[in-house]
């Protein structure tokens, strides 16, 4: 039966326009059309023999049939309108970057999951001098209505009946290190509030995430609605708290107010599934991906998400949306970055999937939660056995898996879950197509400048040449079966995993530096009856139990670097020492606090006598090394021994090299 989009009101009617428009338009596949809308040059200034390359910019239009088993696990799809055919129709950007000349094009294609609307990956020389074609797309409602951005067009959940937007209480964590009165109360879009109802809505304030809730009176605060670009946006809108007073530093404000229209989120699985899968096997004109004999030239296509959107590739497996609707695979080979052992807030009723869960905010959004690992294990407070690629064995769709963190991930995102089980007592089994690599001494995304929101100086390892030799790795272990080199990641077995206190992990105490007394740690939460069923949060704030899963951190040497990881010569020939955790300096608040996905680098002492004069436990450099030609000789032969053992490209010595030459200083006139 055709359900109405009656009482959606204005904000809907370009969705339900949409629906009547396309009603008649034949479609023997779930992407019914992709409109290209602009054509540019790109990537001109990257020399190399592949020629020109061009950014297309369009829009795909996606059809799903609730009925299909497929399409079982979208949580309220049965609840969206339908048009004449019983689907449900809704429509994404998408974002291509490929060569003019498609003839040399290679035929792996590189799915770039982009992280709240924005690709962060492949438009590198490493792609373009290649003739790598990089693909994007929106899957994100709350992504803002905005042409720099790839965002999705959801379908709204409507209630049976009377096709009123679904009602439900929603919860939001603000937080700001700047002096305001005034933040956004999502990073995006936020669900609107029912105006009858705001009476009842709860503020509540908290230093530090476990600390008991401080009621905030009502009249104190008040709530802004901004309706921009109202024919777009799935209903959802800009959202702006007012606190009289003030907002404090560091502290976390907890929001809960009954909203309106829940999307269908988990629409963006789908269509990420059927684009890629479209892409690989259409043959006529409306793929734009097809050679000059109208072959599709994504023979095969890896899945890339970096942070947010390597949560959201490791929870798009573990959902099964690795198997189209015929059942054929649709990632060859996935490489979830810097995502820690979480999934997210990525297919429930009122999913907001621009959240995420840290050590000092955001804990308590749905985003740790069992299975962590890619073999099975037991989840030792529900008895559950299984893992991330349990539905994949049994569809015959297990992609190629390759997951890369930093150490940051180990403190910031329970990274350890992926390789232990469970409690943290013992290493997990990996599956024989699953590789794990650590980026030893790095933070979440190198720092580029420096920052004084720390209580030390962030951390600028740049490890982004390890990615891009190992995804050369994955190409041809998806192209050919050629063995990636193996996982390189810390163990319990040989003792460089290692319980995350001072003294356990081999912490060696510098002057003017204090170590973590936090750590973020998941905890098995009851978010409500419904939840572990339909994915439907009834429980807000969600009762907490107690009970938390194990998290261990990389063992430390002697200077304070980290054991048993990828280390590239900035940490394996170091002047510093580099951790993935910052603490927050006392000035932005809430200084006992892990910094959101910061780490540090504290320099060695220069010379002996500051040494001295400081009392650093630490070799000075002059002590380590015979002057700066034998530092960086070390240094490029830690590199080398990285490129035979197929961790690093040659290409990538000439940038590591002047990274050495910037330590020259250090040496004074050696």
């Amino acid at each position: 039966m055709t359900r109405r989009a009656a009482g959606g009101g204005r904000r809907h009617a370009s969705v339900w326009l949409l629906a009547v428009v396309l009603t008649a338009t034949p479609v023997a596949a779930e992407v019914i059309r992709i409109d290209i809308t602009s054509r540019a040059p790109f990537g001109e200034d990257v020399d190399s023999k592949i020629g020109p390359y061009e950014r297309i910019r369009g829009v795909v239009v996606y059809a799903l049939d609730p009925s299909d088993e497929a399409n079982a696990q979208i949580v309220d799809l049965e609840l969206a309108a339908t048009d004449g055919q019983g689907r449900v129709q809704f429509y994404g950007d998408i974002e291509i970057i490929a060569p003019l000349d498609r003839a040399q094009a290679q035929s792996t294609v590189l799915y770039v999951v982009n992280n709240r609307g924005r690709r962060t990956w492949g438009a590198e020389s490493f792609f373009l001098s290649r003739g790598y074609v990089t693909v994007s797309s929106g899957w994100i409602a709350q992504v803002p209505v905005s042409d720099d951005r790839l965002r999705l067009e959801a379908p709204v959940a409507l209630e049976p009946g009377d096709g009123i937007p679904v009602v439900g209480v929603v919860r939001a964590e603000l937080s700001t290190d700047v002096a305001t009165d005034r933040l956004p109360v999502s990073n995006q879009q936020a669900f609107e509030p029912l105006r009858g109802n705001l009476d009842e809505a709860t503020l509540t304030q908290r230093l530090r995430e476990a600390d008991a809730r401080e009621p905030i009176a009502r009249e104190q605060w008040r709530l802004g609605v901004r309706y921009d670009r109202q024919d777009a946006g799935s209903g959802l809108v800009e959202l702006e708290m007012t606190l009289s007073g003030g907002f404090q530093l560091g502290m976390i404000y907890e929001l809960i107010y009954e909203a309106r229209g829940s999307v269908v989120q988990g629409t963006g699985f789908a269509a990420m599934r059927d684009l890629v899968s479209f892409l690989k096997h259409d043959t006529s004109e409306r793929n734009p991906l097809r050679d000059g004999e109208g072959i599709p030239l994504a023979a095969r296509v890896v899945g890339q998400g970096l942070s947010q959107s390597g949560r959201a590739l490791r929870m798009f497996v573990y959902q099964g949306f690795n198997s189209d609707e015929q059942g054929r695979q649709v990632f060859d080979g996935v490489m979830p970055t810097i995502a820690g052992a979480g999934q997210g807030f990525f297919n429930h009723r009122f999913a907001s999937p621009t959240r995420a869960a840290t050590q000092h905010g955001g804990h308590l959004y749905p985003a740790d939660l069992f299975p962590f690992t890619y073999g099975d294990e037991t989840d030792p407070f529900t008895g559950r056995t299984d893992s991330l690629l349990t539905r994949a064995r049994a569809s015959g769709t297990v992609p190629k898996v390759m997951h890369l963190d930093t150490s940051s991930e180990y403190w910031h995102r329970a990274g350890s879950l992926v390789v232990t089980d469970p409690l943290g007592e013992r290493d997990t089994v990996l599956p024989p197509g699953v590789r794990v690599y650590v980026f030893g001494g790095a933070q979440h995304s190198p720092a580029t400048g420096p920052s004084d929101r720390g209580q030390q100086p962030t951390n600028p390892n740049d490890y982004r040449p390890l990615q891009e030799a190992l995804f050369a790795a994955m190409d041809e272990w998806v192209t050919d079966g050629t063995e990636p080199p193996p996982s390189v990641h810390p163990r319990v077995s040989d003792g460089t995993l290692l319980p995350w206190v001072a003294d356990a992990v081999g912490w060696t105490a510098l002057p003017g530096v204090t170590y973590p007394t936090v750590i973020q740690q998941p905890e098995f939460l009851n978010y409500g009856e419904a939840f572990d069923r339909y994915r439907r949060i009834d429980q807000h704030p969600p009762v907490r139990t107690g009970k938390r899963y194990g998290v261990r951190v990389p063992a430390l040497d002697p200077d304070n670097n980290e054991r048993g990881v990828l280390r590239l010569p900035r940490v394996g020939v170091p002047v510093a020492t580099y951790t993935g955790w910052n603490l927050r300096n006392p000035r932005i608040g809430a200084p006992t606090e892990l910094l959101d996905l910061s780490g540090s680098r504290i320099p060695f002492p220069a010379t002996v006598e500051e040494r001295t004069r400081t009392q650093d436990p630490r070799p000075a450099v002059t002590e380590r090394y015979d002057g700066f030609v034998d530092y960086k000789a070390r240094y490029l032969t830690a590199g080398a021994q990285l490129v035979a053992d197929r961790y690093l490209l040659l290409e990538h010595l000439p940038g590591l090299e002047a990274i050495a030459d910037d330590q020259r200083s250090l040496f004074g006139d050696q």
